[in-house]
């Protein structure tokens, strides 16, 4: 299973605007592909049914619902905590929330992370201070596995932002649940993204054509794509050198 990358919705339905699943169905319409259910607080069956209306609606696009907690409520994803469970359970995809150095530290087997957070943010305040970008870029370079910028992360400047500091994606929550018109704010900030991965053309006096790489990450996983290698998740690797002939 692929680890996600992109846009990746958080679901709250208690900020939501409208029916949470009127609001995926709509982040969805808008290119997202990845979505975390959270509501913990729903009785176990309750919650499996909306984990199952989701996952309807991202079957139509070849979409993932990963469940937060260590129940995939019949799916074969989950997000869990930074205080555990250690290790973590073997399902398809595994996700961990850390905020720190010491928290990317204790990562065995998942997948990826989210980091967080990078900016201020209403939803899940108390996690120290924001990150910023710098930040974010320095634990990039030290996690073993991809990881998504999370926390306050409204605008599609700031999604470029994350993505040029080496996030293979973003976590969003307020700014798609509270959306007057999530399709249009999913598709904004998707924009952002795969602009920030693509090459730019530029030609030259000479007319050969240049490719930018600034911000550039060639190796980022897409849905449908195989899982990056852990060693470098999505790291341009040096050449290894080789030995010319007859030595």
């Amino acid at each position: 299973m692929t680890a996600p990358s992109g846009v990746v919705v958080l679901t709250d339905r208690l900020v939501a605007r409208s029916g949470l699943d009127c609001v995926v169905a709509g982040a969805v319409a808008g290119g997202v592909r990845w979505v975390v259910l959270r509501e913990k607080d729903l009785p176990r069956a309750e919650r499996a049914a909306l984990a199952a209306d989701l996952r309807a609606i991202l079957a139509d696009v070849g979409g993932t619902l990963i469940v937060a907690g260590p129940d995939p409520l019949g799916g074969d994803a989950v997000h869990l905590p930074a205080a555990g469970p250690y290790p973590p359970p073997a399902h398809g995809l595994v996700g961990r929330s850390c905020h720190h150095q010491p928290e990317l530290d204790r990562l065995t087997t998942e997948h990826y992370a989210t980091i967080s957070p990078v900016w201020p943010t209403k939803t899940k305040p108390g996690y120290g201070p924001p990150l910023d970008i710098a930040g974010l870029g320095s634990l990039v370079r030290a996690s073993p596995i991809p990881l998504l910028a999370l926390g306050g992360v409204e605008t599609p400047e700031q999604v470029t932002a994350c993505v040029q500091a080496g996030a293979v994606g973003v976590a969003v929550l307020g700014a798609l649940m509270r959306a007057e018109d999530p399709t249009e704010t999913a598709a904004t900030l998707t924009s952002a993204f795969h602009e920030a991965v693509t090459p730019v053309l530029t030609q030259t006096r000479r007319g050969v054509t240049q490719v930018s790489t600034s911000g550039l990450r060639p190796t980022v996983p897409t849905q449908g794509s195989s899982l990056t290698a852990r060693s470098g998740h999505g790291r341009p690797q040096p050449p290894t050198a080789t030995k010319s002939e007859g030595k």
